[in-house]
């Protein structure tokens, strides 16, 4: 029936999401689609960059870059700009916008993995999401929902229309919010999801008024915005920083995250009821940009440890159960049935694949409230600890985030990476790459692999499928690094460490921190952390790592030209991280069909003259500084 609170005459009620038949996917359903075809990145074409959906809530964020520049507005801009994540989940307060840059020590304690994904599954089966008529009054709406129980938070976004999450401060709340809501008459599958659709009840005899809902529409800032605002930092370090905090995932999109795998949850339930679905990859170890796919993991080893067999007699039960071949087989039986089941009972889930023969089944699918393209897989329990051992390092120095982030935007921008699967470098090896430099520092910023395993508790054992994936998941149990170098001199040291490294002969161990021997012949060797025997960059070509080495001797050079990082007073001018970004001459050469280019050295020595005329009084001389060679 419907229902109405008290003096809230004639408004909205509630109906079920429901699955029309034969619902398509429309090209523009899912913003991360636009990353399938990877476009040249240049100052005058950012779309390139600012290619996926943006969750933001309530919170608006501040101007980061304000017309003064002094330090103390810049912190303070910060400071109000939503915090990120990490921020929240980790345990740390927002630092300053220069605290990236020397990795200060935080003695707040630090929240572990686990409880983070608890505390956010929890929270998420306490929460709802609505689809709004954009007409909606925001007091009103609270106001008809605050009578099914108290409401701990909530935000809107735009998608494909208007859409609320409400986060209640009970369980029950929902299922009260549940048995009040209606079911649509037209032909649908009946299905009692908490994701809802709310109807305004006599919407024609209604006032018009204006929306009063403040919502996003999902997208990073303008290209013009993003560029004042890297050209305004103080520092280098301070873009790499302002860089991290426009792309790392929101808190309201994190949220959304853990909200839409509580959704399929819910579906996957209906045929395995204490299974639980887990994100993993980027959308939780921190380095997530916005727009990123939703990696998904269905578990269902819970299902076993809720049995608790009686000891008494001498009798014991089982389940009868259908057996198969091999473990392999199960999975991807278990996989094609849900994948049936989100295709023609899922809310909101379309564009369903089944790709159950690759190496890791999975099922692949678009969320079109959240805007999330979704990838479904079982037993994957290596990723999901490959994505808390990232977590852990991403929290042990504010720096590690902030550089792996410009070393990803840098790589793309240049085409090292790409969505489509092929001979690039995936993000995954280029976040091992850094962690195995910022190993190699003296001090080091980052402990190996060994050493953290040699910290672990008989509770942190960990085996997985034969594989040791100990480590100590306790980060207050860590000493801080010692190293203080700030972020400007990392990104160039960074360039100039891989662009003389001899892939050659010797491959990256994030496990021993150390060189070594590769033990084949591929081109470019990064030992999988957990599954030593398998190397996760072999996909990656010879002429792949060439680029990326000459790209990065390129960007080594110009960081090194540019001295201690400051901007020149020509606002819109490009420097520093900005001037890295523009493209290579190598990535032009494919859209001006082969026609002849000067070599990257010139265009490196075009752009620092540029530069220099329209700042007259930037120093002109290295004064001793080593000077990379751009030849490979």
């Amino acid at each position: 029936m419907e229902v109405e609170p008290a003096g809230f005459s004639g408004e909205p009620c509630l109906c079920t999401e429901q699955k029309p038949p034969g619902a398509q996917l429309p090209v523009y359903a899912v913003p991360a689609r636009l990353r399938r075809n990877p476009l040249p990145f240049h100052l005058g074409a950012w779309a390139a960059w600012t290619m996926a959906a943006r969750s933001v809530g309530l919170l608006a964020r501040s101007p980061l870059c304000a017309q003064s520049r002094s330090p103390v507005r810049l912190a303070a801009a910060r400071l109000l700009s939503g915090a990120g994540p990490v921020a929240a989940d980790v345990g740390r307060e927002e630092q300053p916008l220069r605290g990236a840059e020397t990795g200060s020590e935080d003695k707040t304690p630090k929240k572990r993995f686990s409880e983070v994904q608890e505390e956010r599954r929890e929270q998420a089966q306490r929460t709802v999401l609505i689809h709004c008529p954009h007409k909606v009054s925001e007091k009103k709406f609270l106001k008809y929902l605050s009578q099914h129980g108290a409401i701990n938070n909530h935000f809107f976004y735009e998608s494909l229309g208007l859409f609320a999450v409400v986060e209640f401060a009970r369980k029950e709340s929902v299922g009260s919010l549940q048995s009040g809501t209606l079911m649509p008459h037209e032909a649908a599958i009946p299905f009692r999801s908490r994701f809802l659709s709310l109807k305004l009840k006599n919407a024609g005899g209604q006032p018009s008024e204006p929306p009063s809902v403040r919502a996003s529409q999902q997208l990073p800032p303008s290209s013009q915005r993003l560029l004042e605002r890297l050209c305004r930092a103080e520092s280098v370090g301070d873009q790499l920083d302002t860089l991290l905090q426009e792309l790392q995932l929101t808190e309201e999109n994190v949220r959304l995250r853990y909200l839409t795998c509580s959704l399929i949850e819910d579906v996957a339930a209906a045929y395995f009821p204490d299974c639980t679905v887990r994100p993993f990859g980027s959308s939780v170890n921190t380095f997530g940009k916005l727009g990123c796919d939703l990696d998904m993991f269905l578990d269902l080893d819970e299902i076993g440890k809720r049995s608790t067999p009686k000891t008494v007699g001498n009798f014991l039960l089982e389940f009868q159960v259908k057996n198969v071949p091999s473990e392999r087989i199960a999975t991807q039986k278990i996989l094609s049935v849900i994948g049936e089941c989100l295709d023609h009972f899922g809310p909101g889930c379309v564009g369903v694949q089944k790709i159950l023969n690759a190496r890791c089944p999975l099922v692949r699918f678009s969320h079109q409230a959240s805007g999330f393209q979704c990838d479904l897989t079982a037993n994957n329990r290596i990723a999901l600890k490959s994505s808390e051992l990232l977590y852990l390092y991403g929290a042990l120095d504010s720096r590690v985030r902030a550089l792996v982030f410009s070393v990803r935007c840098w790589a793309r921008a240049h085409s090292l990476t790409s969505s489509i699967p092929g001979a690039w470098i995936t993000n995954f090896s280029l976040t091992m790459m850094v962690i195995f430099f910022l190993q190699r520092r003296s001090p080091p910023i980052l402990p190996t692999l060994e050493s953290l395993k040699a910290l672990a508790s008989a509770e942190d054992k960990c085996v997985i499928e034969g594989n040791n994936c100990t480590f100590v998941r306790d980060l207050n149990k860590i000493q801080p690094s010692r190293n203080t170098e700030p972020l400007e001199l990392l990104l160039k040291e960074f360039f100039e460490y891989f662009g003389n490294f001899a892939f050659n002969k010797n491959s990256i161990n994030i496990r021993q921190g150390r060189e070594q021997n590769k033990p084949d012949s591929s081109p470019l060797h990064i030992q999988n952390p957990f599954e030593t025997s398998l190397n996760i960059s072999r996909n990656v070509s010879q002429s792949q790592l060439q680029k990326f080495v000459d790209l990065a001797r390129e960007s080594a050079w110009l960081l090194q030209q540019d001295g201690e990082g400051g901007p020149a007073p020509a606002p819109r001018q490009p420097w520093g991280l900005a001037a890295l970004l523009l493209p290579s001459v190598r990535d032009s050469r494919s859209l001006s069909k082969k026609q002849n280019r000067r070599p990257a050295s010139e265009r490196v020595k075009s752009l620092l003259e540029s530069i220099k005329e329209h700042n007259p009084d930037s120093p002109t001389a290295t004064d001793g500084k080593r000077t990379m060679s751009t030849h490979a």
